[in-house]
């Protein structure tokens, strides 16, 4: 059984599907192995490891780099827009 939402409010609708086109559901298993490893990682923190945090974090911003010239000289230059010039 599906819900879909109809103008406002939430229908069950049946779909038939052949018992070969159905698996398992996957989307716990991040979960599940994100559970086992905190508590893998506490039990070593009470055995007197160092502290852990287990709190799920951001990825980190890429770091930043130059990019290099296409002349390869290695100069810096700078460039200037064109002044304004009207055309009637």
């Amino acid at each position: 059984r599906v819900n879909k939402l109809v103008n406002g409010r939430i229908l069950e609708k049946r779909i038939h599907v052949r018992i070969e086109h159905i698996r398992k559901s996957k989307c716990q298993k991040e979960i599940i192995a994100r559970v086992k490893s905190n508590e893998l990682a506490k039990k070593a923190a009470r055995e007197g490891g160092p502290q852990v945090d287990l709190k799920r974090s951001a990825k980190k911003p890429k770091e930043g780099y130059f990019l290099k010239a296409a002349g390869g000289d290695g100069e810096i230059t700078t460039i200037q827009p064109l002044p304004f010039s009207d055309l009637l």
